[in-house]
């Protein structure tokens, strides 16, 4: 089962081979399972190798070199990916269990090489050169039906994920796998691993629109270089990678997403809290047209009891509604109980928040109400009028409900509305969010350094 090539073909950069060891019939029924200790540590892996390519993008567009340890990682990750997806349903080649490691493992029949780059693009170019590669990253999401970084052992509703169902249905059946469809799914593995690489901007070269099939690369065979005793200082970092160190980057991986979703957060926060409020101090929603041919307009219970009652009374601080309208119009609030009562057979309309559009309302069936609604005591906070009404209430301890009526408890109500809040810490919240994502991310950054630092 060895394909040959072309003399003329030049070698790329990416080396992958796959060597089939006739797999079993019915093995792949269960391998996603077997395997699925493989798919949660590649999922933190993948989320290492997503920061780590951003790591060496920054680094390359100033420097014009990959950081040697990020990349000996990045192989790494790619390698582990490689095994898997060949054991489970990237290929469905062996049934020998991948073993749970980045360094290259000579007698595993899967293996995967790529050559360092010493020099690489920098400045603007490299940003162009990088988008040059997007016909090759939809060509391989069509391959792997998805994704091509985070790409690892289940190409999910991709043509190679069909091509590996029919050799492995063809399998059950014969016992055979057919070596052409073997070829041609090691071709596209590799076609998906070179794009992977290149994404990565792990070679400035760009992948051929090719497909090489069969089991070795036309590059050549992956030597050795440990087993030769030929190793390089990179040779044997990259093959040091225990199982503490690769917890450790996924970990601080997953630490340093943390750190930045805290600094965005804290960023937002202050912007809002810097230029969004309006000349009251209240950070206000965008203005709603609402309108009902019932008699009441309800919003759903706002529960502010126990521990979320605390944090909304401390963040919140104290509750605007702002209703205009061109007749005279009712603006309350009353407790769940109350409303629920004063409503009970009044035909209303519920609205499961502000923005909710007038055909998600949950329309209640009823007549008109005894009373006016100002004629009513329950009201912890109301106001009538017509033109622009405004209601504020300090935001205390129970479940409670917005109601918008016509003053004369009338029909067809029609009014638009907004509603915020004064959010009174919230530029503390947001400078604390700030500097804590900041310490985060250089906590993770100081553990990724010295996981990912030369070994002495």
């Amino acid at each position: 089962m060895q394909a040959t090539f072309p003399a003329a073909l030049p070698p790329y950069p990416v080396r992958v081979e796959g060597h089939m060891e006739q797999p079993s019939r019915g093995l792949w029924l269960v391998k996603w399972l077997l395997a699925l200790p493989h798919f949660i540590v590649l999922a933190g892996l993948w989320l290492a190798f997503s920061l780590s390519s951003a790591a060496a993008f920054v680094a390359i567009l100033f420097t014009g070199r990959y950081p040697r340890p990020l990349f000996d990682f990045n192989v790494g990750v790619m390698r582990w990916s490689w095994r898997v997806a060949f054991y489970a349903y990237g290929v469905n080649g062996t049934d020998r269990y991948p073993p749970f490691t980045l360094a290259e493992v000579p007698d595993y029949p899967a293996r995967l090489e790529v050559a360092y780059p010493e020099h690489q693009r920098r400045g603007l170019p490299l940003i162009g050169w990088w988008l040059a590669g997007i016909p090759q990253y939809l060509i391989a999401a069509v391959f792997v039906g998805g994704w091509i970084i985070g790409w690892s052992a289940w190409p999910w509703g991709g043509l190679i994920g069909l091509l590996v169902l029919v050799g492995a249905v063809v399998l059950l059946v014969r016992g055979t796998y057919p070596d052409s469809l073997f070829d041609l799914v090691l071709g596209l593995n590799r076609w998906v691993l070179r794009v992977v690489a290149y994404a990565a901007v792990m070679t400035p070269e760009y992948p051929p629109f090719r497909v090489d099939p069969g089991a070795s690369d036309p590059a050549g065979a992956i030597i050795d270089v440990l087993s030769t005793g030929a190793t390089t200082t990179a040779d044997r970092r990259s093959a040091t990678w225990s199982l503490r160190r690769i917890t450790a980057v996924a970990l601080a991986s997953i630490t340093g997403l943390v750190g930045i979703a805290a600094i965005a957060a804290g960023a937002t926060g202050i912007v809002f809290a810097q230029t969004q409020r309006n000349a009251a101090g209240y950070l206000m929603s965008a203005g709603a047209p609402y309108t009902t041919a019932t008699y009441a307009l309800e919003s759903e219970s706002y529960d502010a009891t126990g521990a979320r009652g605390f944090a909304a009374r401390e963040l919140l601080g104290t509750i605007r509604v702002r209703a205009q309208s061109s007749r005279p119009v009712f603006l309350g609030v009353a407790s769940a109980t109350a409303a629920t009562s004063y409503l009970a057979r009044v035909a209303h309309a519920q609205a499961g928040n502000l923005g909710a559009e007038s055909a998600d309302f949950h329309t209640q069936p009823g007549g008109g109400p005894s009373t006016a609604p100002g004629a009513q005591h329950f009201w912890v906070a109301s106001t009538t009028g017509t033109g622009v009404r405004t209601l504020t209430w300090k935001v205390r301890t129970g479940s409670w409900r917005v109601v918008v009526m016509n003053a004369n408890g009338s029909r067809d109500v029609a009014s638009e509305l907004s509603i915020g809040a004064s959010f009174p810490h919230l530029m503390v919240l947001a400078i604390a969010l700030l500097g804590g994502g900041i310490l985060i991310v250089l906590a993770s950054g100081g553990v990724m350094y010295l996981v990912t630092r030369p070994t002495r």
